[in-house]
């Protein structure tokens, strides 16, 4: 009965003979081929092409090449993704060049200009497939460690619309308008509206993306288009508004923050719809 040879021995058989059949002429090569297939049992046509295969080496310095896109450029990107409010590829490669120089503009980003060129040079299949943990960590396919956000939601009280009494001016009502043409899909533009409770007095302001520290940035513009101090905002439940930045801001001026009931409203047998501030008013 013929021995097979382990899969360890066969590859030392491979590495000993393919140099010598590369490097040797037709009758030499036939003659090394047949002894080949002899002692390692693989059927001939396979034989020729691990025997014509390149080498190992240069197998290895391929895979030693440094990777183009690095952790750097994928945490980059993330922090673009999400202040794009996580629009898909194909949308975020246009918006690349508007984030980063947006961003760079208030202080919210520093790139080294290795990471820029990257990051402007990407494909949207190179940004879909850098975003995809991302985004299957979103959805919840990858198990996350609980973060703050319902910790953070039961620390602002609630206050609804029974709770106002007559303020006195200052306490604002504040929200986003969505302007989306009633599609929530893709990138759109949000305006950021206050309005005082007492006289009615409306503030607004654009932003190109709904996030937590252009909303802050926003709060603390309008305050100097105000007749009176800001002394207390009401904001829904939504993440751009419940954050540590604008607890921050807020504690630090002096602002009392307060959030809206947040409750379910059905709106077809088996569905239910989460609703903000209104509901609760």
């Amino acid at each position: 009965m013929k021995r097979q040879l382990s899969k360890a021995a066969r590859q030392e058989v491979v590495l000993a003979v393919r140099v010598r059949y590369q490097q040797a002429s037709g009758p030499d090569r036939k003659r090394i081929l047949d002894e080949f297939v002899a002692v390692t049992g693989y059927h001939r046509k396979h034989a020729i092409r691990v025997l014509a295969h390149r080498s190992e080496a240069s197998n290895l310095d391929r895979q030693a090449r440094p990777r183009l896109y690095d952790e750097a450029v994928r945490e980059a990107l993330i922090l673009l993704w999400e202040a794009s409010d996580r629009v898909c590829g194909k949308r975020l490669v246009a918006l690349v060049p508007i984030l980063i120089e947006s961003l760079e503009r208030h202080g919210h980003l520093q790139l080294d200009q290795a990471v820029r060129f990257r990051l402007l040079s990407a494909s949207h299949a190179t940004i879909d497939r850098l975003l995809a943990p991302a985004r299957a960590a979103v959805r919840g396919l990858i198990r996350r460690r609980k973060v703050a956000g319902p910790l953070l939601r039961r620390s602002i009280p609630i206050r609804t619309f029974a709770d106002w009494g007559d303020p006195k001016p200052g306490f604002m009502e504040t929200d986003l308008v969505a302007h989306c043409g009633g599609n929530m899909s893709g990138s759109f533009v949000h305006s950021l509206v206050l309005t005082d409770i007492a006289t009615g007095w409306t503030e607004c302001i654009a932003l190109v993306v709904r996030h937590a520290t252009l909303v802050v940035d926003a709060v603390d513009m309008l305050a100097g288009s105000l007749p009176f101090p800001i002394l207390g905002i009401d904001v829904d439940n939504g993440t751009e508004f419940i954050n540590e930045a604008l607890m921050t801001f807020c504690e630090s001026k002096a602002i009392a923050l307060t959030r809206g009931r947040c409750i379910t409203r059905t709106t077809k047998p088996g569905l239910s719809r989460r609703t903000g501030p209104s509901c609760g008013r």
